[in-house]
């Protein structure tokens, strides 16, 4: 699977790699080309999953990915995997197989 915008790749992995979550698709932090993001100041708290960390594009679109870097206990069972510091992406990122 592959997240871009544009002509920009910004994350790829394996299909099993990744996690759904509420209709978004979460990569493994190992699968993001971090050189290409940079951290946001924007705030979000999931009544569920906890605190994100919001990402923009280096050059780009703000807030564009997030992550939950420490998910609380319950929403790793209620997902049924870890998906600490997973990155899911904005609608403007295509994601592709």
């Amino acid at each position: 699977m592959k997240a871009t915008i544009g002509n920009r790749v910004i994350a790829t992995a394996d299909a099993e790699d990744l996690v759904m979550i509420e209709g978004n698709w979460y990569f493994p932090p190992s699968s993001v080309r971090w050189s290409e993001l940079a951290p946001s100041a924007t705030p979000y708290t999931c009544p569920w999953k906890g605190p994100a960390s919001y990402y923009s594009l280096v050059d780009g679109p703000e807030d564009v990915a997030w992550a939950y870097v420490t998910p609380g206990a319950t929403a790793v069972e209620r997902v049924g995997k870890d998906f600490a510091g997973f990155v899911a992406f904005d609608r403007a990122v295509v994601i592709s197989e």
